[in-house]
């Protein structure tokens, strides 16, 4: 707080002798609404769906299975109760590790897919910043700011006539 208070009294301060352009811009939403996000997250679909349909088959049929112990248990030998409670517990050992291994490799590939999009998107705040010939740009952390120094929309904009990768 105390360094904000010096920046703010270095401006005011100096004011009179210059005057500074400053802005504003949301980089959640220049984020979460560029092409390049949206493209990301297709990506991704696609190269996981395949992974999470496999699990939701395993899913169904461990449930199946639960389901036949539940109803036919009674009236099957006990080595056939056995063997169904084996590989049902088998199943799930498999299913558990398999989520576990599906959830981890989601989350490393959406890391690497936004940090070079975050990435991007800062290069692009600070070549807006040059174009705006603007003199600090602020983001997130601010309680409040006028829409005329939001320059959200203008990254969103330049963000968009750059081919998504």
């Amino acid at each position: 707080m105390g360094g904000f208070l010096l920046l703010l009294t270095f401006f005011a301060g100096n004011a009179l002798a210059e005057s500074y352009s400053i802005a504003f811009v949301n980089a959640t939403k220049v984020f979460e609404e560029s092409l390049q996000y949206k493209e990301a997250r297709k990506r991704l679909q696609a190269e996981f769906s395949r992974r999470e349909k496999d699990l939701l088959s395993s899913k169904k049929q461990l449930k199946q299975l639960e389901d036949k112990l539940q109803r036919d248990g009674a009236v099957m030998s006990e080595s056939e109760v056995r063997r169904l409670e084996r590989d049902i517990l088998s199943r799930r050992r498999k299913l558990k590790n398999a989520q576990t291994e599906f959830r981890e490799d989601l989350n490393l590939r959406q890391n690497e897919e936004f940090k070079k999009l975050r990435q991007r998107v800062r290069e692009v705040i600070q070549e807006v910043g040059k174009e705006e010939k603007i003199d600090l740009i602020l983001s997130d952390g601010v309680v409040y700011f006028s829409e005329k120094i939001d320059i959200s929309d203008k990254v969103l904009e330049k963000l968009g006539q750059i081919q998504a990768k």
